[in-house]
């Protein structure tokens, strides 16, 4: 008798844990709207709007997960429609911004590339959703397909304000995605950002380092958002050579000691 209620409110957290919050799926929606309006934008012609409602919806992203865990509204159905997002938002919109800007001209090769950029985030988001409770917190394995489409899109959206035309820079657009598309699906460590604490103190010169990035942001927000993924599109290949090299450093070391 005593393991009967016990058993009744574990019953009923499940249920509710499996049920459809509205706050969080608000915010995911609100991302995928972002990934479709990229792709009728693009359809368009209006490359910049595509651009630009890509980093919308990464924002928009980045906060439903935030929701859900301060406001206790996890679901298994929330983590379902973000990952579908996702594919939307940050695999199909990108591919498709990107080869029609730039790649259309190019035959096999430009549709190949956006395939492949494609599947990239596909296959990223599923060894991420199985994975998640394997690999180190402190690192994705792979670029996140955020930061992916951010790169394509801010190509995309530095070029264009330069007036620069696609067709001139197709095959430099063809690298970044195919890049793009394989580091997502790669092994190398791209750091999560999950280790900060926004609770601890911190110094004051961290402060005026996220006012002054702030500024350089509304100052100049395509180029210097695109700079900020390229420096992060590149820091993984840094940290993975760096942990490859450590090994052979501290044989070398103690090879030298004997």
């Amino acid at each position: 008798m005593v393991d009967l209620p016990l058993t009744k409110s574990r019953r009923r957290d499940s249920i509710r844990r499996r049920g459809i919050y509205i706050l969080p799926n608000l915010f995911t929606t609100a991302a995928l709207f972002g990934g479709f309006y990229a792709i009728v934008q693009a359809m368009n012609g209006r490359f910049v709007h595509s651009a630009v409602a890509i980093f919308v919806a990464m924002v928009l992203d980045g906060m439903d997960g935030r929701v859900a865990r301060l406001t206790h509204t996890q679901s298994e159905f929330g983590a379902e429609y973000d990952s579908l997002s996702d594919m939307v938002s940050f695999g199909v919109a990108p591919a498709l911004v990107i080869y029609e800007w730039a790649m259309k001209g190019m035959g096999k090769l430009g549709w190949i590339a956006a395939f492949i950029y494609c599947a990239g985030a596909a296959l990223r988001l599923a060894r991420f959703n199985t994975n998640i409770e394997v690999v180190d917190k402190r690192f994705f394995q792979g670029l996140p397909s955020p930061a992916a489409a951010s790169l394509v899109a801010g190509l995309v959206w530095v070029m264009i304000d330069n007036q620069v035309a696609g067709v001139d820079i197709r095959w430099l657009a063809f690298a970044v995605t195919i890049f793009a598309g394989l580091s997502m699906v790669s092994n190398v460590p791209f750091w999560s950002g999950k280790d900060i604490n926004l609770r601890r103190s911190v110094p004051f010169a961290v402060v005026l380092a996220m006012v002054g990035a702030l500024v350089a942001i509304s100052s100049y927000p395509e180029g210097v958002l695109f700079l900020l993924f390229v420096a992060y599109g590149l820091s993984g290949y840094v940290t993975w050579i760096w942990r490859r090299a450590r090994p052979h450093r501290h044989a070398v070391s103690r090879s030298s000691e004997s």
